[in-house]
C-alpha cells in the first residue's frame, strides 16, 4: 500500500512538472522507473503525453507556417484542377490582392501572397498560412465588380493575417495531445509500447488536414475574417459595403452541404454581423472607375469553361 501512494506521489510531481517544463518530464519519468518508484508502463505514458503536450506549447515559425500551408494547398490541390484559361485573369486578380496586402498590416510573408483560379464551378474560396489564395471559377463568376473580387480576396487575407489556419492547428494539437494522453493510459494498460503508440497518433495527421479543407474555420473565425476584410478594403479604397453586396449574390445560390455551404457559415448570419459594422467606415464610392478593367478582365473565358 505504501508502494502504490509513492507511486502516485511520483506521477502527480511528473505530471505537474509537466504542466510548466515538458522538456524534463521525459528523463525525471525515466528514472524514477530506473529506480523502480514507478513501473516502466507508467514511465513511458508520462513520456508520451509530456512529449505532446510540448509539441502542443510549441510556437509556430513564419517558416514552419510556409510549410505547414504548403501541405494545406497540395491538400487542396488532390481535389481540385488549377484553371489556366487566360494568365491575365490570374495576374488581374493578383494585382487586386497586392493592392489589399500592402495597405493592410501584414503586408509580407515568407514567401508571399499568392491567388490561383481552381477549375470549379462550385462557389468557394479557401486560403493557406503560406499566403496561398485559392478562388474558384464559379466564385469568380457571380462577382459584377473588382470590389466584389477585392472582398472575396481580402476575406481570405483576413483568414491569413489571422492566423486562422496556425490556431486551428495549435488547437488540433492540444486534442491530440489530450488524444495521446488517454491514448497512452489505454496502452499501458494493454500492454502497447510507445512505437505502436507513435503509429496509432501518426495516422491522424492526415485527417486533421482534411478536416480545415473540408469544414472550413469555425463560424467566430469567419466573422472576425469579414470585418477585418472590411478593414482591408477600406485601407486599400474599395467599398466595404462590396462584402454585403458579394453575400447576397451568394446567397441565391447558396446550398448548405456543399461548396461554399460546406465551409462557410450561411450568408444571410454573415450578411447581420458585416452589416452592424458597416457604419464604422466613411469611403468615397469610386467603383465606376474600376468597372472596365473589371469587365475586360471578366470576360477572359471564365465563365465558358
Amino acid at each position: 500500500m505504501k508502494k502504490q501512494i509513492t507511486q502516485i506521489l511520483v506521477v502527480v510531481v511528473i505530471i505537474s512538472l509537466a504542466l510548466c517544463a515538458c522538456k524534463h518530464v521525459d528523463s525525471a519519468a525515466q528514472a524514477a522507473a530506473d529506480a523502480e518508484i514507478i513501473d516502466r508502463g507508467t514511465a513511458n505514458f508520462l513520456s508520451i503525453s509530456a512529449r505532446a503536450f510540448g509539441s502542443a506549447a510549441e510556437n509556430i515559425t513564419p517558416e514552419q507556417e510556409y510549410y505547414i500551408g504548403r501541405a494545406v494547398a497540395a491538400n487542396i490541390l488532390s481535389n481540385y484542377r488549377l484553371w489556366n484559361g487566360d494568365p491575365n485573369l490570374t495576374s488581374y486578380l493578383n494585382l487586386i490582392c497586392a493592392a489589399i496586402v500592402i495597405n493592410s498590416p501584414n503586408p509580407s510573408l515568407f514567401n508571399g501572397y499568392h491567388v490561383v483560379i481552381l477549375d470549379s464551378s462550385e462557389l468557394n474560396a479557401f486560403a493557406t498560412s503560406a499566403g496561398h489564395i485559392f478562388v474558384t471559377r464559379g466564385l469568380i463568376n457571380v462577382t459584377k465588380t473588382e470590389d466584389d473580387l477585392a472582398s472575396v480576396i481580402a476575406h481570405e487575407v483576413a483568414h491569413i493575417q489571422l492566423q486562422h489556419g496556425i490556431k486551428s492547428i495549435k488547437s488540433n494539437r492540444l486534442t491530440e495531445a489530450l488524444f495521446i494522453t488517454a491514448a497512452a493510459g489505454i496502452g499501458n494498460a494493454m500492454g502497447m509500447d510507445a512505437e505502436e503508440l507513435s503509429d496509432v497518433f501518426g495516422e491522424s495527421v492526415g485527417e486533421i488536414v482534411q478536416t480545415m479543407v473540408g469544414s472550413g474555420y469555425s463560424r467566430e473565425q469567419e466573422y472576425e475574417a469579414d470585418i477585418a476584410a472590411m478593414h482591408l478594403l477600406a485601407a486599400a479604397g474599395y467599398q466595404p459595403s462590396a462584402l454585403i453586396d458579394m453575400l447576397n449574390e451568394i446567397k441565391t445560390v447558396h446550398a448548405p452541404g456543399s461548396g461554399f455551404g460546406k465551409t462557410h457559415p450561411a450568408p444571410i448570419s454573415r450578411i447581420y454581423f458585416a452589416q452592424r459594422a458597416l457604419n464604422r467606415f466613411q469611403v468615397a464610392d469610386n467603383r465606376l472607375e474600376r468597372q472596365g478593367r473589371f469587365n475586360q478582365a471578366r470576360n477572359l473565358g471564365v465563365a465558358a469553361q
